[in-house]
This record gives C-alpha cells, sequence and structure tokens, in this order.
C-alpha cells in the first residue's frame, strides 16, 4: 500500500475515532464520517467492507494508541510507579478539559452502546480493557516491589477494579462536565492501596491480631 493510500486510511480512521466517540456508532452514518474527511464513498470500500469492519478497524486504531499513551506514563522509570499512574490520571483530566467532556473514552462508550447488543464488537472491546488492565497491573506490581502498596494486596484484581472504577468515573465526568469524579475516584483508589493508608494499617494489624488468635 502505498502512501497516499496509507494517509486515507489513517485519516478515515482518525474521523472515525472522533465521530464515534462523541456520537456513538449507531447513530453515526458513514455520509457524515467521510463528508468530515473529504473522502469520497468508493474510497472507503476499497479499505473496509461495510461499517461494522470499520467500526472494529477504529477500535484497534485506537487500542494502539492508547497503548502508546499508557507506556509512556507507565514506563516511566525516572517516576515512582504510584507517581506514574497519577500522572496517567493527570494526564486523561486535561484531556477531558481539551474536548469540553464531550468525548470521554471511545472503548467505555462503545461498549455501554454495543456489548448487549452486538456480539461483533462485545469480545473485541473485552479484550481492549484486558490488555489495559495488563498494564495498569505491571505497574502495580513494580509498586508493591518498591514498597509503595502491601504486599499482600493482588495487583490484577486491583487492575480490574482500577479501569472498572475509571470508566465509570469517566462517564460522571461527562455527566457533570466536570474532573471532579475522576479527583474522587483517584483519591480513593491511591487512598485504598498505598501502604501508609491508616485503613490498610488496621486492616493489616487485624489480620495479624487474627493469626496471634489462631496460633493460641
Amino acid at each position: 500500500m502505498d502512501n497516499g493510500h496509507l494517509e486515507t486510511k489513517e485519516k478515515l480512521l482518525r474521523m472515525g475515532t472522533q465521530v464515534l466517540t462523541e456520537k456513538g456508532f449507531s447513530s453515526t452514518g458513514l455520509d457524515s464520517i467521510l463528508k468530515e474527511a473529504g473522502i469520497p464513498k468508493g474510497s472507503f470500500y476499497h479499505y473496509f467492507a461495510n461499517k461494522k469492519a470499520f467500526g472494529l478497524a477504529v477500535i484497534d486504531n485506537y487500542n494502539a494508541y492508547f497503548c502508546a499513551k499508557l507506556d509512556k506514563w507507565l514506563l516511566n522509570d525516572s517516576r515512582s510507579p504510584l507517581d506514574r499512574l497519577a500522572d496517567f490520571i493527570a494526564d486523561a483530566k486535561h484531556g477531558m478539559e481539551r474536548y469540553r467532556f464531550k468525548r470521554g473514552c471511545l472503548i467505555g462508550n462503545l461498549g455501554q452502546e454495543l456489548a448487549g447488543v452486538d456480539e461483533t464488537f462485545r469480545h473485541p472491546l473485552e479484550k481492549v480493557f484486558l490488555t489495559w488492565q495488563t498494564r495498569v497491573s505491571r505497574c502495580l506490581e513494580e509498586a508493591q516491589q518498591q514498597n509503595e502498596i502491601a504486599h499482600h494486596l493482588n495487583c490484577q484484581d486491583l487492575a480490574s477494579f482500577f479501569w472498572i472504577g475509571w470508566e465509570g468515573a469517566i462517564l460522571r465526568a461527562k455527566l457533570a462536565q466536570s474532573c471532579d469524579p475522576l479527583e474522587l475516584f483517584a483519591d480513593q483508589f491511591f487512598g485504598m492501596i498505598k501502604k501508609n493508608n491508616p485503613i490498610e494499617n488496621n486492616r493489616s494489624e487485624n489480620r495479624e491480631s487474627n493469626s496471634d488468635y489462631q496460633r493460641k
């Protein structure tokens, strides 16, 4: 595929990401995407068999972009692991404000819209979340190794919990037109897992007391 064809396909995917994130899949017609991109319909079918194939390609393209974004923040070894996760959250907040809370997360948006009605999209969307979850889990494992979080915590479960809560916070931020839900979730998440958290310290003390009692 020559550079001209690659540019056309990439333009379609970029425009598709923008429009589908803001308006959803079902309510978006191909004509509106092609009009925004300035590309004739015949060119579209050169790259994609139909709208569903295009939607799946947009998901793959967005996942590649977002994984690179996660790696930028979560693999930054000049920062502590929990600071890296906080940096990702801060960047996401700036993104929400920059687009005036109109976009949010394409994968979360499509998941809410399509997961219960179209099997074509359900598994690819879940696979994306699992990919992101793995990256956060590795970051949390590093935090554990550096003694930032307690060693008894299950990092895979924490990473799953992070994305479940984060996507809900993104939705509430769009509804409230405010980053407050994102900040609330982040504060509660970090407060829950940090090793010097008084609640976590009490839990550890209770576990130790129970162990002492059982030995008696």
